[in-house]
């Protein structure tokens, strides 16, 4: 991901430059998109995966995260200016959703399995109808709330605070952008990087809780809880703590998302779908893998933009707009439909569908998800093994 815009040009000119190529890459808004809602995801499988305990509103964590971001820099938090630095913002509104998981899971680990997953979605909708109908958000709550560009004219900056070197803004229109010796980036690659850059920290955070001795207690939680207890680890504060963590990487996720688009609503921050989404990135990329709910997400918006209504990525519907001669899409197949109007009818706009038949046979036969397939491939994860399978292509 790092060698994104490097390898994009490298593989379109050796295909010749064709530009159909750019059909199957997705957009680097996207790509973005998929970074910030891959930490939130990845949030999730470090409760939902490691513990086996299933947040079904961990919505109410990114959610919070977004709306406290936009709301410092609206001015509506008391103490906290509206020129408060976005990346102090950010950390706050990362410890607001760690104690508002405390809160939470106070109570919710009080119960186990489906009931322990209700009751956290219980919570998340409790919030969410709170936030929808707060008058004191604006005339409309229903809608959301966005940044005021007399309050803040400029895009959220990520680096050092109060240093300007190091600070570069994000934002498709308001984004920094960056000509320095033989980089070369434009707004769109200067948000890329920095939004990657904050979300690879925070992987890597929990990258080294999940392989502490904190971590290994988590993963004997979720594989026999009871014996876990009974060796003297006090489970529910080893529970309620991961709880926390996750709660805390998922207010982060949030904050960037809100600062990128520089607005937040219910539907898309603190609705019950959004942990469904986190979910089915779980299940694609790799329950209990950490990186695996990234791609499972990446995999998740690339189908969504190639199989798109418009594709917003080049797309397969333009593709076979373009190049199925005329003949062939005039050719009547069942009851006067022709081959073009079939194609319009079982793709414009149902991609949803199709990735939903994607879900079902990675839940059959592929349960690993990803990453789970590929380490079960190597017999290992990849950065132990990779090493030693490409060793015995050199012999």
């Amino acid at each position: 991901m790092v060698a994104f815009f490097g390898v994009y040009p490298l593989i379109y000119s050796f295909l010749g430059g064709v530009a159909e190529f750019e059909a199957f890459l997705p957009q680097t808004e996207t790509m973005i998109a998929v970074f910030y809602f891959g930490l939130f995801a990845m949030s999730f499988d470090f409760i939902s995966g490691y513990t086996g305990y299933l947040s079904f509103g961990h919505a109410a964590f990114y959610g919070a995260g977004g709306y406290f971001v936009v709301l410092v820099a609206s001015g509506k938090i008391p103490l906290l200016p509206a020129g408060t630095p976005f990346m102090v913002s950010l950390l706050l509104a990362g410890v607001l959703a760690a104690l508002l998981a405390v809160v939470i899971g106070s109570v919710s680990f009080r119960l186990s399995g489906v009931y322990f997953a209700m009751i956290t979605l219980g919570f998340a909708q409790v919030l969410y109808v709170l936030m929808r109908d707060w008058d004191y958000l604006g005339s409309n709550p229903r809608d959301g709330v966005s940044v005021s560009n007399s309050l803040h004219p400029e895009g959220f900056e990520i680096g050092v605070p109060f240093v300007d070197a190091l600070n570069f803004a994000i934002g498709p229109l308001r984004g920094d952008e960056l000509d320095l010796l033989f980089l070369d980036l434009g707004a769109t690659e200067v948000s890329y990087y920095m939004v990657g850059l904050v979300v690879l920290v925070c992987y890597l955070a929990m990258q080294r809780m999940v392989h502490s001795p904190f971590g290994r207690v988590l993963v004997a939680i979720r594989e026999n809880e009871e014996r876990a207890r009974a060796v003297g680890y006090d489970t529910f504060r080893y529970k309620l703590a991961a709880f926390a963590a996750s709660g805390f990487f998922a207010g982060i996720a949030g904050g960037l998302f809100a600062g990128y688009r520089r607005s937040v609503t219910p539907d898309n921050s603190l609705y019950f779908l959004v942990s469904g989404d986190a979910l089915l990135a779980s299940i694609i990329g790799g329950f209990g893998t950490l990186a695996g709910p990234l791609y499972g997400r990446l995999f998740d918006r690339s189908i969504r933009e190639f199989l798109s209504k418009t594709g917003g990525g080049g797309g397969l519907l333009p593709l076979l707009r373009d190049y199925v001669p005329a003949g062939v899409l005039e050719t009547p197949i069942l009851n006067g439909m022709t081959v073009g109007q079939g194609i319009e009818t079982f793709l414009n706009g149902h991609a949803a569908l199709y990735l939903g038949v994607v879900f079902v046979m990675f839940v059959l036969y592929v349960p690993g998800g990803l990453l789970g397939a590929l380490r079960d491939r190597l017999g290992g994860t990849v950065a132990k093994q990779l090493p030693a399978y490409l060793a015995r292509f050199k012999r």
